[in-house]
């Protein structure tokens, strides 16, 4: 029997709908002392709710009545397990639609639910940490996909730190509209289909930054796809979570399932009927997908944004602790995750802090910079994650994208690009991640991103040999004097080199020196090389 509103255990029953382009997704859940949770009762109902988007632009009204009387049924069903809380959220079609915002409201009158339009973003992070929970990712290098009617959102990570999320327009709905055009396919409209897909995966995914090990992918048309062959292979079905599918069998499939009409995929084994229209097009962007990652083998999870969706709402329900946590520990955990160098990282954000200190009066540096300074110094080598050559570019997208509380958006923005900048390329109106910076914040990430390659250089050996630096200002020069235990040339001179853009930053030439230990002659002055700064 459902307990009702009134029970207390039903403060720890949680439902989620996901409205999407081809399919309206419930789920009822309760969650367990291991803040995971078991399903009560889930229900799925293709309303193809963008029908004729991509065509007119607008939610049609067929299909607009056939989600409402979805969302009618499943609201009744919430209604009745007595839920404690409710999230229901929308993904492309209402997006784009030009009249989502009527269709959100009629939803709100008629059933007084509030939906919410996610961002790619968002349906790109609920599906990243559905596979989080299911699959053991053990930092390797991966991909995640969720694939709908209307877009596909793929997340690639190493382990559960994420380099990059990207949204592509290949949705298994608006690609039957936009590209096909008989039954069966044609060759020359399955061509025109591929190229298509192939064009915006150039352009709009490019080259990726690693090659993932697998490919994790959620929705109807990963679902699908296993379990056509797992009936072709076993002759039977079983669920499709976890199964994996070699790229070889993905590609003959597509292959097969081009060729048929619409009628006989409708009675393939495996395949839900009502999505034999658009499977093909749905299955030839998976296919796409994987090849243009490298991929080999893919990975099915029945989860994805819904289960993400849940995964949240228990995440806000858990107890917060009494005071807000610390923010660099926040930073110096996500460091940890990404298996950086603690010891190095720390003795940079040292020396950096102190440089700071000593220009920040003379250039007017806002106080509050010196702890963005600090965490991109913790944060500088995360990309080593993913590789050596390239990894402060690697660094920005690991710190825009990784679980690091207490600070803002903003300043989420600034540290990352001061760690984007701790080596080779200075800062240029021409990087796209440093033009939407507003001025005030390029001339701060300069400085701050000059004096870290300064302080970075200042431990080129990783053995902390620099324990001090101090700033000195004579006749537009600025002179750094060290401590250090004994004689650091090699730190000095890496130093030097990547001096060029403090220099910039502060308009005086850079000269660094050694205090030697008592007893000894006092400095060591360098003559300013003008080194390129490779390393």
């Amino acid at each position: 029997m459902n307990r009702n509103a009134s029970d207390p255990a039903a403060a720890q029953r949680l439902a989620a709908i996901d409205i999407g382009t081809n399919t309206v997704r419930m789920v009822v859940a309760e969650v367990e002392p291991d803040g995971l949770y078991r399903v009560l009762d889930e229900e799925r109902e293709m309303a193809r709710l963008g029908t004729g988007l991509y065509r007119t632009g607008r939610l049609a009204a067929a299909a607009v009545d056939r989600t409402l009387a979805a969302l009618g049924r499943m609201k009744a069903i919430i209604d009745g397990f007595g839920v404690s809380e409710l999230r229901c959220v929308a993904t492309a079609a209402v997006r784009e639609a030009t009249n989502g915002l009527a269709f959100r409201r009629e939803v709100q009158r008629r059933y007084k639910m509030r939906v919410e339009v996610i961002s790619a973003d968002e349906e790109a992070q609920y599906a990243f940490q559905s596979a989080l929970r299911h699959f053991d990712l053990g930092g390797r290098p991966v991909a995640v996909a969720d694939i709908g009617g209307g877009s596909v959102e793929v997340t690639l990570a190493a382990g559960a730190a994420i380099e990059q999320v990207v949204s592509l327009p290949l949705g298994a709905v608006r690609l039957t509209e936009q590209y096909v055009r008989s039954d069966p396919l044609r060759r020359k409209h399955w061509r025109k289909l591929r190229r298509a897909i192939a064009r915006t995966l150039r352009q709009q995914l490019g080259t990726p930054p690693f090659r993932p090990e697998l490919l994790i992918g959620s929705g109807g048309t990963f679902t699908n796809l296993a379990e056509m062959i797992m009936a072709d292979r076993l002759g039977e079905t079983a669920p499709a979570h976890g199964f994996a599918i070699a790229r070889a069998d993905l590609d003959s499939l597509v292959e097969r399932l081009r060729e048929m009409p619409l009628a006989m995929r409708r009675e393939m084994p495996g395949l839900n009927p009502k999505r034999a229209d658009i499977i093909v097009a749905g299955a030839t962007a998976v296919a796409r997908l994987a090849r243009r990652l490298g991929v080999r083998q893919i990975l099915v999870n029945e989860g994805g944004v819904r289960d993400g969706l849940l995964l949240s709402m228990i995440g806000d329900r858990s107890p917060r602790p009494a005071a807000p946590p610390d923010r660099m520990e926040s930073v110096r955990a996500f460091a940890r995750k990404c298996r950086s160098n603690e010891r190095h990282d720390q003795h940079i954000a040292t020396l950096a802090g102190r440089l700071f200190d000593a220009l920040q009066s003379r250039f007017d540096l806002p106080r509050e910079a010196r702890d963005l300074l600090v965490a991109a110094a913790l944060l500088h080598d995360v990309g080593y994650l993913i590789s050596h050559s390239a990894h402060h570019k690697h660094a920005y997208h690991l710190i825009l994208h990784g679980d690091i509380r207490g600070f803002s958006g903003r300043e989420i923005e600034l540290i990352a690009n001061v760690a984007r900048y701790h080596r080779r390329a200075l800062p240029k109106k021409s990087h796209p991640n440093f033009a939407r910076l507003e001025r005030t914040d390029r001339r701060l990430v300069r400085m701050l991103a000059g004096i870290l390659r300064v302080a970075d250089g200042l431990d080129r050996t990783h053995t902390q040999r620099v324990s001090d630096v101090r700033a000195q200002w004579r006749a537009g020069r600025l002179r750094l004097l060290l401590g250090a235990r004994s004689d650091p040339r090699i730190e000095i001179g890496d130093a030097m080199r990547k001096s060029r853009l403090l220099e910039r930053a502060t308009g005086a030439r850079v000269t660094i020196g050694w205090e030697r230990p008592a007893g000894g002659a006092r400095g060591l002055r360098l003559v300013r090389a003008r080194a390129s700064e490779a390393a």
